[in-house]
């Protein structure tokens, strides 16, 4: 089972948008944390 894209661009999106991350360093953070920094990003909004 792969993890699906429309989430991983989600997850992606949203944390380069918040902290202006270059696309590497975001696609190398475990998923747990991509999506706790989503997350906190929303909860801040």
């Amino acid at each position: 089972m792969g993890y699906p894209s429309a989430q991983l661009h989600e997850e992606v999106a949203c944390i380069a948008l918040a902290f202006h991350w270059p696309l590497s360093d975001i696609l190398d953070l475990e998923h747990r944390d991509r999506r706790r920094w989503v997350t906190e990003i929303t909860r801040l909004q």
